[in-house]
């Protein structure tokens, strides 16, 4: 089964940096788009990012364009977001995603 497991999570202070890693098992992660979504206490999923298979389109949610990156090495079956200058309001959990399947989670805190 589709199995997703996120790392890299942590405290950072504003205008910090931060790289999110996912390791995908269970499916054929490099013939697969792969997204992150992201929940703040107490609010609903929001997604963050979209990258498609082999890597080579991405889209971002308005909040995140120009700070944040995703990225994929499809050898090692591994998904990245590279977070860049961090605003309070990005802490949250994130999670990788694909099809409908998210993972358990990596919480990002940023505060002073």
């Amino acid at each position: 089964q589709v199995q997703l497991v996120e790392s890299g999570g942590g405290w950072v202070q504003p205008g910090g940096s931060l790289r999110l890693s996912c390791t995908a098992s269970g499916f054929d992660f490099s013939s697969r788009p792969m997204s992150w979504f992201r929940r703040a206490t107490g609010k609903g999923l929001d997604w963050v990012s979209l990258i498609n298979s082999i890597g080579n389109y991405t889209n971002y949610a308005t909040a995140v364009r120009g700070r944040f990156i995703t990225s994929r090495d499809n050898a090692k079956n591994m998904l990245y977001l590279q977070m860049n200058d961090l605003k309070i309001e990005d802490t949250a959990t994130y999670f990788c995603a694909q099809s409908g399947t998210l993972g358990q989670g990596t919480q990002v805190i940023v505060s002073t």
